[in-house]
């Protein structure tokens, strides 16, 4: 099985390129149940900064341009400029670096492993991912908490929500008077709650299509729960809005945001949204009372704060080529294991073999001790014939060269080769914990 991560972030495409590929979760089933026919398996990671396909299979060519052509039927021509690859054991740097939140548009932001987890459990529940992946994501977790307990990169990190509300506090110089309009009351809106009670932010108000979600987050962060209908009477009253909806169409328009601009006496709104696809129309902002953000803004403003975290992320980079390479070498180990068996079982048969045909021509005329002396120099001889290549199938380090040394042990014994072992495995790069 092979390993390949295709997809575009933040880095590479545009919000607008983005939020086109941002499924609702029964068309990222459909996806995922194309894509991960037996014995292909494939997870999806979709959140506001990153589209990206997980796949392994033994046939990877035929995957990866199948994986292409689903995207670029969801995104649109376009879509193939701003998609990258990275495959067999890039793919697993890439994996682990997003896991640990080191390709995150905020850095050591903790939202990304839970998102990667819930990529990986859905996945599961359809059946697209199952042994292979199942190890991969294992691996890429307990790397994630490496990095998180052995670095400072989460202490020192910031997320969207905080930088947002960081914003905010800056156009107003502070938000202890200001009424905020919380649109939304999923996790993104939870987490921007509780950064504007730590701004002092006081008046918060919940809307939210079913409101008794908005109720349930009114009542764990101290705000008030507002019927979704009165959306645009409470628009007319706060100070800031906070979007974070699954709406797929913009609800905040040009138009419907202009007309309370009377009733508010054009007073200054801030609007920061943090969904993908956007609540709010790219024309809102040319309201000349209006500050509107969306999530690549609000990326140029966190930019700032990275420099801070730079010295942590090179030390969690190490902790990530690491925890590849320990990855890559088990994998390595589990394929060469059956060939492993099989050489030993090959050896004592013959050995039982050739001791039974040399008792039986000597007869009765050996002692039970002269006996059991013979059994034990064949089976010392079998030992120290197989010690040489058992160390070294055990001892492999990239998984190419120990497919290479599995298939070449299978061969030269006449061995039924090992699952996943072959000669022919992939190009693969060793991790260098510089690559995201």
């Amino acid at each position: 099985m092979e390993f390949l991560c295709i997809g575009l972030s933040h880095r590479t495409a545009p919000l607008g390129v983005r939020e086109r590929l941002a499924l609702p979760e029964t068309r990222q089933v459909e996806l995922l149940q194309r894509l991960a026919q037996s014995p292909n398996e494939a997870f999806l990671v979709s959140t506001c900064n990153r589209v990206e396909l997980y796949l392994a299979a033994p046939d990877m060519n035929r995957v990866r341009e199948s994986a292409r052509n689903e995207l670029q039927a969801l995104g649109g021509p376009e879509t193939l400029e701003h998609l990258y690859e990275h495959r067999g054991e890039d793919a697993l740097v890439h994996l682990f670096r997003v896991a640990a939140s080191l390709d995150s548009m905020v850095l050591g932001e903790a939202q990304i492993l839970g998102q990667v987890k819930d990529a990986f459990e859905k996945g599961q529940g359809v059946g697209a991912v199952r042994g292979e992946l199942t190890r991969v994501c294992a691996a890429a977790f307990g790397c994630a908490k490496r990095v998180r307990t052995e670095t400072a990169i989460g202490r020192a990190a910031t997320s969207m929500a905080s930088a947002a509300v960081s914003l905010a506090s800056k156009v107003f110089d502070g938000l202890r008077d200001k009424t905020v309009l919380l649109v939304g009351a999923g996790e993104m809106a939870e987490l921007a709650a509780r950064h504007l009670k730590q701004a002092g932010a006081t008046k918060l108000l919940v809307a939210n299509r079913t409101l008794a979600r908005a109720e349930a987050l009114a009542a764990e962060v101290g705000a008030t729960a507002r019927p979704y209908e009165e959306l645009f009477t409470l628009l007319t009253a706060a100070d800031v809005v906070v979007c974070s909806t699954a709406s797929p169409v913009p609800i905040f328009t040009k138009e419907n945001v202009s007309a309370v601009g009377k009733a508010r006496k054009h007073r200054t709104l801030f609007m920061v949204d943090l969904a993908v696809p956007r609540d709010i129309a790219p024309e809102v902002g040319e309201l000349d009372w209006v500050h509107a953000y969306d999530v690549d803004d609000i990326q140029k403003f966190v930019a700032d704060n990275a420099a801070a975290r730079a010295e942590e992320a090179q030390k969690a980079g190490v902790l990530v080529a690491q925890e590849v390479a320990r990855f890559v070498r088990d994998r390595a180990v589990r394929n060469g294991v059956p060939v492993l068996a099989q050489l030993r079982q090959r050896g004592e048969a013959i050995a039982r073999a050739e001791v039974e045909r040399t008792l039986s021509t000597i007869g009765d005329g050996l002692t039970d001790k002269q006996r059991k002396s013979v059994e034990a120099m064949a089976r010392a001889i079998v030992n120290k014939l197989l010690h040489e290549p058992t160390a070294r199938l055990r001892a492999v380090g990239p998984e190419h060269e120990g497919n290479r040394l599995a298939g070449a042990a299978a061969e030269a014994f006449g061995l039924e080769e090992a699952p996943g072992s072959t000669g022919t495995a992939g190009p693969n790069v060793v991790a260098n914990g510089g690559k995201g």
